[in-house]
């Protein structure tokens, strides 16, 4: 699987959503295998800030999704593009869904988001 580069930290934010999905045990390689390929595609698009899918450290078949993008453009042209729409129909159509709730977040401001003390990041 490929990565992409890390975008740029500057960039602005102006949607974000965060997702979970909760999938059939049976299923959960299903949904890496629709899902995995879409990732840095998406990632690598323009307007499209940060897309993150991680499996959840206490729920091996519960995923989380995180997006964030500049503007509503970037994200229409997502959900229009045929690569969102086939890994979208590939989970709809192949894999059991059973809990799944999602937030869009609209950004009205910006500000650092390090905990109380910062973070130190070692070589």
């Amino acid at each position: 699987m490929e990565t992409t580069a890390v975008k740029n930290r500057e960039d602005k934010t102006g949607v974000t959503f965060n997702a979970y999905y909760r999938v059939h045990p049976d299923d959960r390689q299903k949904f890496i295998d629709a899902v995995a390929d879409h990732i840095p595609y998406t990632a690598a698009q323009p307007g499209c800030v940060f897309y993150v899918f991680a499996a959840d450290i206490l729920d091996p078949n519960t995923f989380h999704l995180s997006e964030g993008w500049e503007d509503e453009e970037a994200i229409t042209i997502h959900h229009d593009s045929a690569p969102f729409r086939e890994a979208l129909n590939e989970v709809m159509t192949s894999v059991r869904i059973l809990d799944h709730q999602g937030q869009r977040y609209e950004i009205a401001a910006h500000a650092d988001g390090s905990p109380p003390g910062g973070v130190t990041v070692t070589a």
